[in-house]
């Protein structure tokens, strides 16, 4: 990994930070840096030793949206194979946004300033959003005669609810940092960039000290329920608390609790 690689990581007390790392473009994603979001994401998914991912901006910026200029050359043109190039290229583009959300570990997005476009996209994947005042959100892919595609017309509803994820997704007009917080989309709203990594610390510090199995348990199961609904969710819970309950990690709970120290959880 070199200094001018689209993306940065660094490991810390088992959580994972990934680095937008295109200041110069405001970390306009390009197609290189959605392939190493896709690498490290995977990466990170299968490393025993990291519990959380913390996704962040170099810069001036979080992310102005897509790196328009990777998709001029394909826009251009009028063809119907070049229409099917595109519209491969932007199922590839989901796929970065699609292993976030999928990922079983935790992904917390740490915002400042702009986040528009595929940036809100990338925000709508992770599970928990936090954001500094200065932060400036908007689908704004609706002013530039697009329609979002890498999964905020389908989550934004989701953490918002319909009417908000609407009136923001149909207008493509800026919302701040604390207009995000009203309607629920990030949950902290920290006064300077300083603050809002170290909150962003601590939040994945307290999620890193739990059990690595409880935790991913309560990711996979929100998600499943949020697809399969209430009664098949309480089946689902049931049947992989049953396994958890016997594992390594909920015997030392049991012990830690009765012995009254802090449990040491090993993720078995």
């Amino acid at each position: 990994m070199t200094a001018n690689s689209p993306l940065t990581v660094d490991t810390k007390n088992h959580v994972a930070w990934i680095s937008m790392n295109r200041p110069e473009k405001r970390n306009a994603m390009s197609f290189a840096m959605l392939e190493k979001m896709i690498e490290y994401v995977h990466a990170f998914e299968n490393d025993p030793d990291v519990r959380v991912i913390v996704i962040k901006g170099e810069g001036k910026s979080f992310c102005a949206g897509m790196e328009l200029a990777d998709l001029a050359g394909l826009i251009q043109k009028k063809s119907a194979d070049y229409r099917e190039i595109l519209r491969k290229t932007i199922l590839y583009g989901q796929t970065s946004t699609n292993v976030i959300e999928a990922c079983t570990k935790p992904v917390i997005a740490a915002i400042h300033s702009h986040c528009v476009g595929g940036g809100v996209d990338l925000a709508c994947a992770c599970d928990i959003r936090l954001a500094s005042r200065d932060a400036l959100f908007s689908v704004r892919e609706t002013k530039l005669a697009l329609v979002a595609d890498l999964g905020t017309l389908q989550r934004f509803p989701k953490i918002v609810g319909e009417a908000w994820a609407r009136e923001l997704s149909l207008t493509g007009r800026d919302f701040s940092g604390e207009d995000a917080l009203n309607i629920g989309f990030i949950t902290h709203l920290c006064e300077d960039r300083e603050a809002l990594y170290k909150k962003a610390e601590e939040i994945a510090g307290e999620i890193a000290e739990n059990s690595p199995l409880a935790v991913q348990g309560v990711k996979d199961t929100m998600r499943f329920s949020s697809a399969h609904g209430v009664d098949a969710g309480l089946k689902y819970v049931a049947q992989k608390n049953a396994s958890i309950l016997i594992c390594e990690d909920g015997m030392e709970a049991l012990t830690a609790a009765m012995e009254k120290r802090k449990p040491i959880f090993k993720g078995k």
